[in-house]
């Protein structure tokens, strides 16, 4: 092994920031100051114990370097993965890590460096020769083809065939095995893949991995859409495959995962690597972030102000029922308060929303605003009555990722800009320009297709939107999925100084801490019903998980 293999990290700061589709997260961005620099360069960097991950190397690359037009987006980049280990990428949204996929699954080809798989040196020319390979990527915005069943979506491309035909038998029992090996044999093979939850859908992409001998698999985010027993359940998945050897490259924005699955670290920033194989129980949290971000950060919520008791009512949400997914839901939400809805994946948050929203027709119940009540099933009533929403799946449901930013900012009050059947582009954009500008939005140009911008600048564009128009009411469905800690941090701040203009916000989130952090109020969510309200300060992560996990709920009876 050469010294720089051997070298735990590779400090320095990068050339302009790259986004993760290749573009540079960095125009405009001011130097790093010195003290920034320092962060990086003083952090205590560790190489991991030699006895640690006993596997050998599988997977090596050295000084990896891919550029796009006008910017570098892999600047050098240092990688090892032992098999049998669960080796955890780390870097802030724009740090070069979707990027870095691309390569290793052949979407990509490097410009320079070396990339070895298996001690020989390797060049994947598109993806089927990498998974040929061994290597199997899950991505976060999971690639399924949502018309095809869960068979045919976990063996697409390699089904079984004798004299060219389909052997539907032999992939359905082969389906149902792996289903059963991840933990989820109730789902039948034959069903639509449209027609299963989120989760259902991440399961379903995994099923892929597994139907493929992969030696390498890479998880994009792949909690971010479980539940607590659900990723409980990934975890025993994941320790399943490095028992038999098999390596993983996990990647994940929540450092206390980190911490339970992982067994090295490597850390990027700016496409280049500023850490690697650091121990991923033992790194402290702070170094962790001061590598990332380049300096440090504190992962904390914005000031919390005195209620205001006498705000005036903005949401009235009366009996709201929908068969199947909630039931005679009832809530409010006054002016500049935050109300968090805490609850399990599958619990009808997402579903309670959409309904609210006007997306889903209720079977039974009101929904209120301003005191006047909303057509059911309509979102152009709930929009006139002042309501946005961000939804959780942003890229399909929020957003036209071969537009601009600037168009996408305005999609909501599109009509401001056109008169006698023209748009008129500069105001579009110069409006564009003041809401980047509130939002701290990175890159600046507005003109690029929003398709290029990091999740967190994405979630910020989806939330900007809004801005514009004359919302009272913000409806937000998963805020941070998918976003990294510095990039949440200024979501947070967005969200309070909207709710200090005197918006109402009601969010939803996966993470207990977000709910109890930035709402003024918690509703406690489980299996379609609300089982507590109270006010955040009254409540604590434990007592919420014990409630949607009914721990201590009397079953049928309000908490």
């Amino acid at each position: 092994m050469s010294a720089r293999d051997s070298d735990p990290a590779v400090a320095g700061a990068g050339p302009a920031g790259a986004d993760d589709t290749g573009e540079s997260a960095g125009r405009g961005r001011p130097p790093a100051s010195e003290s920034e620099e320092a962060a990086v360069t003083k952090a205590p960097l560790v190489e991991a114990p030699a006895d640690t991950v006993a596997g050998e190397v599988v997977l090596r690359l050295t000084d990896v370097v891919k550029t796009f037009p006008g910017v570098r987006a892999l600047d050098g980049v240092q990688l090892e993965v032992r098999a049998g280990e669960v080796h955890c990428l780390l870097g802030q949204n724009g740090a070069g890590k979707s990027t870095l996929i691309k390569v290793l699954s052949g979407v990509h080809r490097p410009d320079s460096g070396e990339v070895h798989w298996r001690g020989e040196p390797a060049a994947f020319a598109n993806p089927q020769a990498a998974m040929r390979a061994g290597i199997a990527t899950i991505y976060q915005e999971l690639d399924l083809v949502e018309d095809l069943s869960v068979g045919e979506n976990a063996f697409l491309g390699h089904e079984p065939r004798r004299f060219g035909f389909v052997r539907r038998g032999r992939m359905a029992r082969r389906t149902r095995e792996i289903l059963g090996r991840l933990g989820h044999p109730e789902i039948p093979p034959g069903r639509m893949v449209r027609a299963l939850p989120a989760a259902g859908k991440q399961i379903v992409s995994m099923a892929r991995a597994l139907s493929h001998e992969a030696r390498l698999i890479i998880m994009d985010e792949p909690s971010a859409v479980l539940a607590h027993d659900e990723v409980d359940n990934l975890f025993r998945i994941i320790r399943e495959l490095t028992a038999q050897g098999i390596a993983v490259i996990y990647i994940s924005h929540r450092l206390e995962e980190i911490r339970e699955i992982g067994d090295r670290v490597t850390v990027l920033k700016d496409g280049r690597t500023t850490a690697a194989n650091l121990p991923a129980r033992d790194t402290p949290t702070r170094d962790l972030v001061a590598l990332m971000t380049g300096r440090s950060i504190e992962y904390v919520f914005p000031d919390r102000p005195a209620a205001d008791p006498d705000g005036a009512e903005l949401l009235r949400v009366d009996g709201l029922t929908r068969a199947g997914e909630f039931a005679d839901v009832s809530l409010t939400v006054r002016a500049g308060e935050i109300v968090g809805v805490a609850g399990l994946v599958g619990s009808g948050r997402s579903e309670l929303l959409e309904t609210i929203y006007g997306a889903r027709r209720a079977q039974a119940g009101t929904v209120r605003m301003g005191g006047r009540t909303l057509r059911p099933g309509s979102v152009g009533a709930a929009v006139r009555a002042g309501m946005g929403m961000a939804p959780e799946e942003r890229k399909s449901q929020a957003l036209l990722l071969g537009e601009p930013i600037y168009r996408n900012v305005t999609l909501a009050t599109f009509g401001r800009y056109a008169r006698l059947g023209f748009t008129d582009a500069g105001r579009e954009r110069a409006e564009a320009d003041r809401i980047a500008d509130s939002l701290e939005l990175r890159p600046r140009d507005v003109r690029r297709p929003v398709r290029t911008l990091s999740g967190g600048n994405q979630q910020k564009v989806v939330v900007g939107r809004w801005l514009l128009g004359d919302t009272r009411l913000l409806l937000l469905d998963e805020p941070t999925r998918g976003v990294d800690v510095g990039a949440r941090a200024e979501l947070y701040q967005v969200i309070r100084r909207l709710a200090a203009r005197g918006v109402g916000v009601l969010l939803v989130s996966s993470e207990v801490p977000e709910v109890l952090g930035l709402a003024d109020r918690v509703l406690v969510m489980r299996e379609g019903r609300m089982v507590r309200e109270a006010p955040a300060g009254e409540l604590d992560e434990n007592t919420v998980l014990d409630l949607v996990m009914a721990g201590s709920l009397m079953e049928g009876t309000p908490a």
